[in-house]
């Protein structure tokens, strides 16, 4: 099967934001506790544990990685059901995310900003979130869920031939 890339890369003052969207037909608050509840997220990233708030920390399994680690995850800023920003540090190196959800005639855009320190591994990275996404998408449809081998290798030249703007 053959996926177009939906990835940009945007130029920061700190590095470069990654960008990719999805639409829902789903109102914010919908869209937005298929991001926030557990039960929900565990459908298409994985369960998480522990006490959520602004400056917490909390456990999230990977589920669909190998093994499904188990990781730590900060919620750096919860507004509901408008915008979650999210930070954590694995053996790949530091994770920066913002997931901000707008609502108009009916249908929610779900942005996910990757902030990224340098764009090295954006090859990796890029088709990863377009799986996760994709997961989303299908978890909410009730569709089957999407094989990453149809996500990578495929897109990596897409991702790491971004222009930046």
């Amino acid at each position: 099967m053959s996926l177009t890339p939906t990835g940009r890369l945007l130029r920061t003052d700190t590095g470069s934001d990654l960008l990719l969207s999805r639409t829902f037909r789903a109102s914010a608050e919908d869209v937005w506790a298929s991001v926030t509840e557990s039960d929900r997220t565990a459908r298409w990233f994985g369960p998480w544990e522990g006490e959520a708030a602004p400056g917490r920390t909390i456990k999230v399994q990977m589920a669909y990685e190998e093994q499904a680690p188990w990781c730590e995850m900060r919620i750096d800023a919860c507004e509901p059901p408008r915008r979650l920003a999210l930070s954590m540090t694995d053996e790949s190196g530091n994770w920066r995310l913002e997931l901000t959800l707008s609502e108009a005639d009916g249908s929610t855009e779900l942005r996910l900003v990757h902030h990224l320190a340098g764009e090295d591994g954006i090859g990796e990275i890029g088709p990863g979130w377009e799986y996760y996404l994709d997961m989303l998408m299908a978890a909410r449809e009730g569709s089957p869920q999407p094989d990453f081998a149809d996500y990578y290798p495929s897109m990596k030249d897409y991702f790491e031939a971004l222009p930046t703007g």
